[in-house]
């Protein structure tokens, strides 16, 4: 059995749960991470339009602690120019000082940069 996580964290700051439910679902996550053993996947979604958050960073680190598999998938990708989402996907990388991992564009509500997104994922099943 594969297994895929994806971590959004629930928008954190840009949702409407309080802060306990945001303990808790952080809790939740972590104790997943730590006990399943068959994740072959960890896919962390950030929004293409803003600098990673205090809680996107945390959970970045965190998931470079576990040593499993991991993408970035920038989303909002239709929310700005063509010409500026490969801008705003180097600064994200930028910002996590990363140069190893996959970080891809993706727009869930027009389909663009799909197919390289579900390229990469079919890498993992």
């Amino acid at each position: 059995m594969i297994t895929f996580i994806l971590l959004t964290f629930l928008g954190y700051g840009y949702s409407k749960m309080s802060k306990e439910e945001q303990i808790k679902v952080g809790k939740f996550i972590e104790d997943y991470l730590e006990n399943c053993n068959n994740i072959s996947l960890i896919v962390l979604l950030l929004d293409i339009r803003h600098k990673p958050t205090n809680d996107d960073v945390l959970m970045f680190d965190y998931i470079k602690k576990t040593n499993l598999p991991f993408i970035i998938i920038t989303n909002k990708a239709d929310k700005i120019a063509k010409t500026k989402v490969d801008v705003a996907v180097s600064e994200i990388k930028s910002y996590l000082g990363i140069s190893f991992s996959t970080i891809l564009p993706f727009s869930s509500e027009r389909k663009i940069y799909s197919e390289k997104v579900i390229e990469e994922l079919e890498k993992f099943i």
